[in-house]
């Protein structure tokens, strides 16, 4: 985490509060040298995965510089996990406002050292850099499993059934109060939703058994039904959504009162980071037993046909308008 052109002092905050990160890892060599190290074992593939967040997009400037921190590592966690890879550890780049404060970065790095050790990894390294812009943190993980055995997008099958982790629906209604800045107080149902936005759950333990299992995954980001449109377009094939089968979580149905409209908005307005996968109708139990050894939700919410695209669905069987179907970054015309 090298950069000459830096302000000053920023060896001393890399050397304080970044290489304690890094100090079970040999390879890494104290963040000391230009680059890392990694042997991998016979018989095994890595798997990396890198996610971009930056202030005022994927978490507000005034957020908890801790929760920051675990967000961004998170997410990238949860790619992993779709892809069914036993993470070992990351690289950090940092672009920070020039004022940025001690206390901030020490933060930072405590979020980071607090995930660390509830995942079991840790920093290889990265870069520091200073911007007059808003807050950049680039996180890139790996991780490792069988050769061979990844879990990719396109391998969903007609006949597949669809499954989703977790619940749908409360990151995005916790953006949407986090965006209230008249808003003081939350309600026990409210902080709970504005949790799911900051800190994200990344189904590890599951996604590794699925390998072999799931035809296909991936981490929902974006939005449910736009996500799964990835699916369905590298797979070629169409995906049925029933709308009354996504799982709304009880914090969600004490504030809003769910119905269509609310349903379509919960299954398109990302940042769930729960895994979307697809299986052949004879492992349904077994999913659920994998599920339940894992202690992670899992919910059929619809299933794998031939065609192409993403359907949802009423409860009368008619296919629900879906204007937007997940976040998009650029629009182009």
């Amino acid at each position: 985490m090298t950069n000459p052109s830096s302000k000053p002092g920023e060896f001393d905050l890399i050397a304080k509060f970044f290489a304690p990160l890094a100090a079970d890892v040999s390879g890494a060599y104290g963040l000391q040298d230009d680059a890392a190290t990694i042997a991998l074992p016979l018989g095994e593939e890595f798997v990396l995965t890198t996610d971009l967040l930056s202030a005022n997009t994927h978490f507000f400037a005034h957020d908890p510089p801790d929760l920051i921190a675990r967000k961004a590592l998170r997410v990238n966690l949860s790619d992993l996990a779709a892809k069914g890879a036993k993470p070992i550890g990351y690289l950090l780049s940092l672009a920070l406002a020039r004022d940025v404060t001690t206390s901030w970065i020490e933060s930072f790095a405590s979020g980071l050292r607090e995930d660390q050790r509830a995942f079991d990894i840790s920093l290889f390294g990265g870069d520091t850099t200073a911007t007059d812009g808003p807050a950049t943190i680039s996180i890139t993980a790996f991780g490792t499993l069988p050769d061979g055995t990844m879990t990719k997008r396109s391998g969903a099958k007609s006949g597949d059934i669809v499954f989703i982790t977790g619940t749908i629906g409360d990151a995005a209604a916790g953006l949407t109060l986090l965006r209230d800045r008249a808003r003081k107080d939350y309600s026990e149902d409210e902080k709970a939703l504005v949790e799911r936005y900051r800190l994200p759950r990344p189904r590890i333990g599951l996604g590794q058994k699925l390998r072999g299992i799931a035809t296909s995954a991936l981490d929902v980001s974006d939005g449910l039904v736009g996500d799964l449109e990835h699916i369905a377009e590298t797979s070629c094939v169409g995906v049925i959504v029933d709308a009354d089968r996504i799982p709304i979580s009880k914090h969600l149905r004490r504030i809003s009162n769910v119905d269509q409209t609310s349903i379509v908005t919960a299954a398109t307005g990302g940042d769930d980071y729960e895994i979307a996968f697809t299986a052949p109708a004879s492992r349904r139990d077994g999913i659920q037993e994998l599920a339940g050894q894992t202690q992670t939700p899992v919910t059929e919410i619809g299933r794998v046909e031939s065609g192409k695209g993403v359907i949802l669905l009423n409860s009368n069987g008619f296919e629900i308008p879906v204007a937007a179907k997940g976040y998009k970054h650029f629009q182009f015309e």
